[in-house]
């Protein structure tokens, strides 16, 4: 009897810790909420999610050793479970009939910037800039799809280390902010060239964040924000394909490592070539945008779901932060900051191009 219950013991010690884990990064999340509600840090359309991974960061390189190691576990589980649904949850932000209203040039713009910026991004950080695969491939996603939520997402399919996602999360800080102040000066400066739609493909289909897109839009009008607000969850909405080639793409190139390797044939099974990582958070968030684009749910409902997703989302950034040493960071910083600002460039310049190019044609 006595072995049965220290057998026991430790694994339910385990689960207690766990959700011990769980309670402190969602506390920590709530106030990292409060402080992101304040007006000098909403103003700057900075999200929680920003917040909370700077604020974990802080706390995991100076208090972590405080936290009990067996806490471990529900800050990992945040950070990688949680995160999974979360991102599932957002696509009932979008819906097919929004997508529809900006028509053929609104996804043309956003399926341009979006591969053009990917592909551009993950060639130039390791190539160029010498970073690892997965940190230029974050880097990349973070400018091309959606700030810090494409970060979340394709830290998942990578299963990449927490402190790569905090380079690219960096990236998308310092140039989606700047974009806020540096896209209505131009176009109040006459250099853009648009007209209302135009402005809207621009807005939508080049800047960082779904808050940054409507902050700075919202500097030109409310029909300009509309369209930019719509072309924006048409590139989030792009996510799920990008996330699918991702996974295929991964499985291939698993798989050629493995018959690379000398180990191949006998031993294949020792090096475990990696199974097709269709990511099912992917196909949740695809789900969610069809039951949001059947108003299945009464508008309350999905408010409130939102509501709770945006802070499953900011639990998830907050333990990645915890997670992150500054040391790592520290490493590739400079160079991914490099990458992004090549990349904020391309999104400027090109970004304009492409707006030009498909007012022109389909507009």
């Amino acid at each position: 009897m006595s072995t049965t219950h220290t057998l026991s013991a430790p694994s339910g010690a385990a689960s207690h810790g766990q959700l011990n884990g769980i309670l402190f990064v969602g506390l920590f999340a709530a106030a990292v909420t409060r402080l992101a509600a304040m007006p000098a840090i909403a103003g700057l359309g900075i999200s929680p999610l920003i917040v909370g991974i700077v604020a974990g960061a802080l706390y995991g390189n100076t208090l972590r050793a405080g936290m009990p190691a067996h806490w471990a576990a529900g800050v990992n589980f945040s950070a990688r479970k949680l995160l999974r649904i979360a991102v599932a949850f957002f696509g009932l932000r979008v819906s097919l009939q929004e997508i529809a209203q900006v028509g053929l040039p609104g996804l043309t713009v956003s399926i341009l910037v979006v591969v053009s910026t990917l592909v551009l991004g993950t060639w130039l950080g390791v190539k160029l800039m010498k970073l690892d695969r997965d940190t230029a491939i974050l880097t990349a996603a973070g400018s091309a799809i959606c700030g810090a939520a494409a970060v979340l997402a394709f830290e998942s399919t990578l299963q990449s280390k927490p402190e790569k996602s905090a380079v690219a999360v960096g990236s998308v800080v310092l140039f989606g902010t700047l974009s806020m102040f540096l896209y209505p000066l131009m176009y109040r400066a006459g250099w853009l060239h648009l007209d209302t739609l135009g402005v809207g493909l621009f807005f939508g289909g080049t800047i960082h964040e779904v808050a940054q897109v409507v902050g700075a839009a919202s500097n030109v009008g409310a029909e300009a924000t509309h369209v930019a607000t719509i072309v924006k969850m048409t590139r989030v909405m792009l996510l799920v394909p990008v996330l699918l080639v991702l996974g295929v793409w991964l499985a291939r190139r698993s798989r050629d490592d493995v018959a690379a390797s000398p180990a191949a044939g006998r031993h294949t099974h020792d090096h475990a070539p990696r199974k097709l990582a269709v990511p099912w958070f992917a196909l949740g968030f695809l789900a969610c945008v069809l039951v949001n684009s059947l108003h299945v749910l009464p508008p309350a409902a999905t408010q409130s779901v939102n509501a709770l997703d945006t802070f499953a989302l900011t639990m998830a950034m907050t333990a990645l932060g915890v997670e992150t040493r500054i040391a790592q960071v520290r490493k590739a910083g400079p160079r991914a900051l490099a990458t992004g600002l090549i990349l904020y460039v391309w999104l400027i310049v090109g970004g304009l191009g492409i707006t030009w190019g498909v007012e022109r044609l389909l507009g």
